[in-house]
């Protein structure tokens, strides 16, 4: 299957920034007639999507054009318009026009370079055999490309003053802009010859960088066994830019053993010692959620494989295999979180965890975690938390209690339990299965403002999912007061509205900034700086800020 991002690289190459029509079903019009075709409804649509560096073509803008009549068709043959949030237009490519059936397979007719523009307005010509509406809803979008150099904490959109048809029709249009947060394509398929890019990680080192980790999918898609790699990229300025992608886990490429896959990773740092952790599974031949089974060797079960970093991720140590330290033989399967793991107040480094059970109980899945009390010497393990639990997140709520917030196989429900004794035993919170969504099962982050940034910020926790009953769409920060005993709708955010494969993780960069990493609409890995303000404030966003006229 080709992927959608890839799609829109191939179709809006060299166009820069685009708006298209694309044919709907006439929802509540009336059925097709003979008579000259008229405009019926012009409508905005509001549109919350992450304009990426990187990306050829980023949506800022849509609109329905509700047309009735197939005689004399009309075409749309001039668009006039301003750019609104902000960032300064000298960081824009371009503008273009361009239509569709869809926004996968649009067609480019037309285009503005903005570098020539001597104000925020512009005006955009259609060739009229070109811009021809259908009868019922036609679709329209416009998108832009950003420089490389684009500056990431602002936002960008564009408001759509007057649409012109050929019948000599105008319509002043006064919708207020969607303006969209720029972010950065981290990652995206066809990258370096990497067919997919999976399973984001993320976390912020003592000295500020921003360590991010991912699956390295080479040939398809498709989780392990496989031929993927463990990938890291690295940022030393607040995630703005990215040193090259570097592999730090590579277990072998013979396809006599399926490529030794190895993947999932989960990225630690140590807040005493500074060392960098980060955990993935290997399977060797198929020995991975399928074919792992009991036992402790590479030819038995999937093996959970450590890394390390003492000098701020610039270099790496060989694998460390811990599987013997903490899997129990009659297990089938063991792996780490994904995502990151944590320090605690004591200085025990924690990782979520989740374990697949004996073959005579079905191979019931539940989440755990695993932990070092001597900064990674010696590692152990704790019990099942629940049952039918798997990808989990782990975070400290008071001294000594870990909350652990796991994927739900048999809800669109997150599970939340809770542990005293490094979870020897579990207790459900009350928030369990009640107050945060998924859609049906799906990977989430979790992260403590007061324990990332060091200080007290107020008790805020911070969840980052799908917010989504059904489907993986939604891609949301929601932000709880309490420690995680209430998420209150205004502390909610959105970032990415259309479908993605939906993890993401996230870290507190500075105390002031978010820095999230996740699979989403526009790119494998999209990357994003967020105003912690804005999740944790219930206050107007960036849009309503004074444009930034000054060069950067």
């Amino acid at each position: 299957m080709i992927k959608p991002h890839l799609i829109l690289a191939t179709i809006f190459v060299n166009v820069g920034c685009c708006a298209f029509i694309s044919q709907r079903s006439a929802v509540g019009l009336e059925p097709a007639t003979t008579g000259p075709q008229e405009i019926v409804r012009i409508e905005v649509v509001p549109l919350t999507l992450p304009a990426l560096v990187g990306t050829v073509s980023n949506p800022l803008l849509k609109m329905n054009i509700d047309t009735r009549g197939t005689l004399n068709p009309l075409s749309l043959t001039e668009l006039r318009g301003s750019l609104s949030g902000t960032l300064n237009r000298s960081q824009l490519v371009s503008i273009s026009v361009a239509y569709g059936d869809s926004f996968l397979n649009a067609k480019p007719i037309a285009k503005v370079d903005v570098r020539t523009l001597e104000s925020d307005a512009f005006t955009i010509a259609l060739p009229v055999s070109e811009g021809e509406l259908s009868e019922g809803n036609n679709t329209l979008w416009m998108a832009c490309q950003l420089m490389a150099d684009a500056n990431i904490d602002k936002q960008i959109g564009v408001t759509c003053t007057q649409v012109s048809f050929s019948n000599g029709r105008i319509e002043q249009l006064s919708a207020a802009p969607t303006n969209q947060r720029l972010g950065v394509a981290l990652r995206r398929g066809g990258d370096d010859e990497v067919h997919t890019y999976r399973i984001p990680g993320l976390a912020t080192t003592n000295q500020g960088t921003l360590i991010g980790v991912y699956d390295v999918r080479r040939r398809s898609g498709k989780d392990l066994p496989g031929d993927i790699d463990v990938g890291m990229s690295r940022s030393t300025d607040g995630g703005h830019t990215w040193e090259p992608m570097r592999i730090i886990m590579n277990m072998g490429d013979d396809p006599q053993w399926k490529y030794d896959g190895v993947g999932d990773p989960a990225v630690l740092v140590d807040q005493q010692t500074g060392t960098i952790w980060v955990a993935a599974t290997w399977s060797h031949g198929n020995r991975s959620w399928v074919g792992s089974g009991p036992g402790l060797s590479p030819t038995e079960t999937g093996q959970l494989l450590l890394v390390r970093s003492d000098d701020d991720g610039l270099k790496w140590s060989q694998p460390i295999n811990i599987t013997s330290q903490i899997k129990h033989p009659e297990w089938c399967f063991l792996l780490q979180g994904p995502g990151k793991g944590i320090t605690l107040h004591d200085g025990t480094i924690v990782f979520a965890a989740q374990y697949q059970d004996t073959p005579e109980k079905q191979r019931l899945p539940r989440s755990t975690i695993i932990y070092s009390t001597d900064h990674g010497k010696t590692w152990k393990i704790g019990t099942g938390a629940a049952d039918d639990t798997t990808e989990a997140q782990v975070v400290e709520v008071e001294p000594g209690v870990l909350m652990l917030n796991c994927r739900y196989n048999r809800a669109p429900a997150r599970v939340v339990m809770t542990t005293r004794d490094m979870g020897q035993t579990w207790t459900p919170h009350a928030t369990s299965e009640r107050a945060l969504i998924e859609p049906g099962a799906c990977m989430a982050s979790l992260i403590d403002v007061d324990r990332e940034v060091g200080k007290d910020f107020g008790k805020w926790l911070l969840f980052s999912n799908p917010d989504s009953g059904q489907g993986r769409k939604r891609l949301s920060i929601k932000a709880s007061p309490d420690r995680g005993l209430t998420w209150p709708s205004e502390n909610h955010l959105l970032l990415d509205e259309e479908e993605s494969a939906g993890y993401s993780c996230m870290t507190m960069i500075d105390e002031h900034t978010i820095g999230i990493l996740y699979e989403g609409s526009q790119a494998d890995l999209t990357f994003q700086r967020i105003p912690v303000a804005d999740v944790t404030d219930n206050l107007k966003r960036e849009e309503s800020l004074p444009r930034d006229r000054a060069p950067q």
